[in-house]
């Protein structure tokens, strides 16, 4: 019985070590893992849906901002051809007249429009005395008085407007100094 057992420790260990010499050059030898042509289709199609949905998200932002962008944009381009009509109401307030209920129609449809603009987020600007600043003011002419201080706005010809940080209409100014 020692001697069948010894025999069989024998061939058990010439069967592990044949079994390993198998194993041994499938670990070394790098076969190439084989590639299913469903699963190529598969992450084709994966990867084109995922672009398309991506394109799909892309254009919805897009949309979304240009129509905040249109609301603006027509909101400044009514003010801008309503802009003629606050010059020549704010021209006729400033003419001497004797008639008191003409002076007073004037006044009222002059606040009434400047309420519109108030409502529509119009911000009116351009007043004597202000510092100049390029992005919202147009200097037409300038002078020197020693009363004003550096880069001051003395003379208002127009007065500016914008909605928001949009400038719908630049302020024409005079600048001292």
């Amino acid at each position: 019985m020692a001697k069948d057992k010894q025999e069989n420790e024998e061939l058990l260990e010439e069967t592990v070590t044949a079994e390993e010499e198998v194993i041994q050059p499938t670990e070394t030898a790098e076969a190439p893992p084989e590639e299913n042509p469903w699963e190529e289709k598969y992450n084709a199609e994966h990867d084109a849906h995922l672009r398309i949905a991506a394109e799909y998200d892309n254009f919805r932002k897009r949309t979304a901002k240009e129509k905040e962008a249109s609301y603006g944009n027509g909101k400044s381009d009514a003010v801008a051809k309503m802009l003629p009509v606050y010059d020549n109401l704010e021209r006729a307030m400033n003419q001497p007249t004797e008639d008191a209920a003409y002076k007073k129609g004037v006044e009222m449809t002059m606040q009434e429009l400047v309420k519109i603009f108030t409502g529509l987020g119009v911000e009116i600007f351009g007043q004597p005395g202000d510092s100049f600043d390029p992005n919202l003011h147009n200097a037409v002419m300038h002078t020197e008085d020693e009363a004003l201080g550096e880069n001051t706005v003395s003379q208002v010809f127009q007065k500016g407007f914008k909605i928001g940080d949009k400038v719908v209409r630049f302020a024409m100014v005079q600048v001292a100094n």
